[in-house]
């Protein structure tokens, strides 16, 4: 589980959108005013456009229903989807990969070829259940699955330099005990820098929430 070493770093709510709750939300991209999704299940995983202030879908990908789509990134032109159950982010260089450990991996997109890894770490103990990577100010932000909170990890050292709690986004989606249970948790983040927000939802979310990280 995530350790309490690193600050708690604070935010604020800037917009509400909405999000189709039918998607089991796996990864998120912005990029030059357009929003992408990834969906999971399996018969219904997809990579989606949507248009952010409405949550309609403009176009739609499905995979095949022996696959679950899992983390979703952009480099160099070109989306990337992954398969369970891995996250996904790119620094532009490289794609970054979780598989649910400690562990970042950084990976040459030409040649797949592992260039690097870091462990993830708050003060000397681990962080695992890394899921859903975004990269945004040169700092990798990772949600811990099954909570609502996400690191901001030094790319260099893996080491977590802050934490945000996104709870209070969870309850303003309406989102109750019983559906997280279900699994309606936190699990989705895009950096819109043309706004410097970062995007959060989560999966089957009916909202979508823009925020401002402070200083």
């Amino acid at each position: 589980m995530a350790q309490a070493g690193a600050p708690t770093l604070k935010w604020h709510l800037v917009a509400s959108h909405p999000h189709d709750a039918a998607d089991f939300t796996q990864g998120l991209v912005w990029s030059e005013g357009r929003l992408f999704e990834s969906a999971g299940q399996y018969g219904a995983s997809r990579i989606a456009e949507k248009e952010l202030t409405s949550g309609k879908t403009l176009r739609s990908t499905p995979l095949p229903g022996t696959e679950f789509g899992e983390g979703l990134a952009l480099i160099r032109g070109q989306l990337w989807q992954l398969t369970w159950r891995e996250g996904l982010a790119s620094d532009g260089e490289h794609l970054i990969i979780s598989n649910g450990s400690s562990h970042l991996y950084f990976v040459d997109p030409e040649t797949f070829q592992l260039r690097r890894s870091v462990e993830v770490r708050d003060d000397d103990q681990p962080v695992t259940l890394l899921n859903e990577l975004e990269w945004a100010q040169g700092a990798i932000y990772a949600n811990v699955w099954l909570t609502d909170r996400v690191a901001r990890i030094d790319p260099a050292t893996g080491q977590v330099t802050g934490w945000l709690d996104f709870a209070a986004l969870k309850r303003k989606a309406g989102i109750t005990r019983q559906r997280e249970a279900e699994g309606a948790v936190l699990n989705g983040l895009a950096w819109r820098a043309d706004r410097q927000r970062m995007l959060v939802t989560g999966k089957w979310w009916p909202k979508l929430f823009e925020v401002q990280l402070q200083p």
